[in-house]
Order: structure tokens, then sequence, then C-alpha cells
């Protein structure tokens, strides 16, 4: 790896996120193994967009997971935020807001050769 510093997840994620600090540390950590090994031949915007987009992908499904689970025994409070979470996920999914990510990534064109 080389000595530029780390991309960042996108701000508007962090806030969407702010409840759940596991799912930001892991988009970091897909972030982080990216920069360290990139594919040749493909924008390291794109293939940013792609790492998220997998591990936004992920979270959708566990979250739907947890729903099926409180639907079948949970408490009315229970299903209530599993649906919550299905529905912030999703809309987190929808990858707007990535800005600082696109500008971390021009910024740093060429640094990662």
């Amino acid at each position: 790896m080389n000595d530029l510093p780390l991309p960042p997840v996108p701000q508007k994620l962090r806030e969407m996120l702010k409840d759940y600090p596991e799912y930001v540390d892991e988009l970091q950590q897909a972030l982080n193994r990216l920069i360290a090994a990139p594919m040749h031949g493909t924008p390291l915007f794109e293939q940013a967009i792609w790492v998220l987009e997998a591990a936004l992908e992920s979270f959708i499904s566990e979250a739907r997971d947890e729903l099926k689970i409180a639907k079948a025994t949970g408490t009315p409070d229970e299903v209530e935020r599993a649906k919550a979470k299905e529905l912030l996920m999703l809309h987190a999914s929808g990858l707007s807001g990535l800005h600082d990510l696109h500008v971390y990534f021009k910024a740093k064109e060429g640094g990662f050769r």
C-alpha cells in the first residue's frame, strides 16, 4: 500500500448509518481493502462504488432477515424497528452524496500505481 490517506466513507452514509457504527466500520474496511488491492483498468472511483454497493446489499439482506425473524417471534416494537432498519438500508443503498469520495479519488489520481 502507498502513503496516501485512506478513502473516507462518504459523509452522507456516515450520517445515515450513525446508529450502526459497525456498518460504517465495515464500509471503511471495504474501501481500505480496495486501496490495498485495486483492479487494474477500472477507475478507482467506480471500484469504490461497487465495493459500497456490495456491502450495502449485505446490510439490506441482514435487515430483511431480521425483519423475518421479528415478524415470526418478535413484539410489535421489534417488528417496527426491523422495518425501519430495512428502510434505512434501502435508502442508504441509493448511494447519493458520494461527492467527498469522488473528490478523494480525483485528488489522488496517479497515486495508486
